[in-house]
């Protein structure tokens, strides 16, 4: 199965590549996570509901959605924190690209590990820009939240599309289709990659390099 793939750009200041890459990854993961599931018995189950907040960001003037779920935040924080550190050490002109990636498993036959299948892929690519003054840093600000809030309506354009989504499991095999890891939601598997280049006048590509689950 191919997994379907966005590839979004983007050209920011240091400290806006946290707040732009949140604003878009937990866009994604509103629309692909539900409340977490009660079974009955195994071919009937209740979903429960999942929680919004409206997030402000500091350095764009952007405010989005995300899942009211405090460990799943921490979770994409944790890692985008990571991708946004390698990618300001390298003097501040590095560019780099994150993805969040959402698959399934298949059942382990006996002494083998699941099989991973992905299904779907977002991916940001950033090119870090060094501005001079206050003034230039407003109308950045300005610039990326429109380019951020056009990118945010096309993602819930894409979530009406009738595309591929992991048939709905039975009991025993939720853990193949969802992350039940969450206390408060249930988002489908995902894991997130990074890559790092050095400074956007080298021609090295992938120079770091992490993958977490």
């Amino acid at each position: 199965m191919n997994a379907r793939s966005q590839i979004f750009e983007l050209t920011v200041e240091g400290r806006q590549a946290d707040e732009a890459v949140a604003s878009i990854f937990h866009t994604v993961l509103f629309h692909r996570s539900l409340g977490k599931f009660s079974y009955k018995s195994e071919g009937s189950y209740s979903v429960g509901t999942v929680g919004y907040t409206d997030v402000d960001c500091d350095f764009i003037d952007l405010t989005y959605v995300c899942c009211t779920s405090p460990s799943l935040d921490q979770t994409i924080k944790k890692e985008i924190s990571c991708f946004s550190e390698q990618l300001r050490g390298n003097e501040g002109t590095g560019m780099g690209q994150i993805s969040l990636e959402f698959f399934q498993k298949k059942p382990s036959r006996w002494l083998f590990q699941s099989e991973c299948i992905p299904w779907e892929v977002w991916t940001v690519r950033l090119e870090l820009i060094t501005l001079n003054n206050e003034g230039e840093r407003q109308v950045c600000r300005e610039k990326v939240g429109e380019v951020l809030t056009d990118k945010i309506l096309y993602i819930a354009q894409v979530m009406n599309r009738h595309d591929y989504l992991p048939k709905m499991p039975s009991q025993s095999e939720l853990d193949l289709i969802f992350d039940t890891s969450y206390p408060d939601v249930q988002p489908y598997l995902f894991k997130l990659n990074y890559s790092i280049s050095g400074p956007s006048s080298g021609t090295s590509v992938g120079s770091t390099m992490k993958k977490t689950n």
